[in-house]
């Protein structure tokens, strides 16, 4: 029997433009912090001129919290992996501003940079803050956290590494406990079904501050690889 096809939601939509600030950023900044990634696996060591604890935050935004992490600790090194334009020429031009040697950017689908970038046991902690609820139920499918996309980031985790998630839409927390919970390879830090207090080191970002607004909880969860 052939093994099943790879569910692979499709988790983002291009939305906006860029600005002509953001534009310049791109063209200047690119080869400076910018993967160019082609299907093959990235040699992270060469990439980051080091070998280094890696951190890789899918879908980092407005980059908030990527560049706040990648400047607070500067003895780590950050992978950030987002589509949008915006975004990323923000994080370029911050990046070369604040002199940050430990970011670098893929403008990539997230789900194939797993699997055909990333080595086992390459990566030391992966991120996934407040990623778009799709709340109505015809888009649940194009939810990021899926069982396969799971396993895929199970599989580049090192034994000793960590799943960090962050969301203010309640519904997608409890999915996120369903898929994840029913992972054999990871391990809830909160137990079965729990979630974590919001950790201090966790940057508060504008996603955070307009669910809050809205009088949105935010559910923290954590998990480490089963050993």
């Amino acid at each position: 029997m052939e093994p099943s096809p790879l569910v692979r939601p499709r988790s983002f939509v291009i939305r906006g433009r860029k600005t002509e600030a953001q534009q310049r950023a791109i063209d200047e900044f690119w080869p400076l912090y910018g993967v160019e990634f082609d299907g093959s696996p990235l040699d992270l060591d060469a990439l980051f001129g080091r070998t280094a604890p890696r951190v890789v935050e899918i879908g980092f935004g407005n980059g908030e919290n990527l560049l706040a992490l990648a400047a607070r600790h500067p003895e780590k090194d950050f992978l950030g992996v987002e589509v949008h334009g915006a975004g990323v020429g923000r994080v370029l031009a911050a990046a070369h501003e604040q002199g940050l040697s430990n970011i670098r950017v893929v403008r990539h689908d997230a789900v194939e940079v797993f699997e055909r970038g990333l080595g086992a046991a390459s990566v030391d902690e992966v991120l996934i803050f407040f990623p778009d609820p799709w709340p109505k139920a015809r888009h649940h499918r194009r939810r990021l956290v899926q069982p396969d996309v799971v396993r895929l980031i199970v599989a580049a985790l090192k034994p000793a590494g960590v799943l960090r998630l962050a969301t203010d839409w309640e519904p997608y927390a409890e999915h996120m406990i369903d898929v994840l919970d029913a992972e054999p390879a990871l391990v809830n830090v909160a137990g079965p079904g729990g979630f974590i207090p919001r950790p201090d080191d966790r940057p508060v970002t504008k996603f955070e501050r307009r669910g809050e607004r809205l009088g949105h909880a935010i559910f923290d969860l954590e998990y480490r690889p089963r050993v």
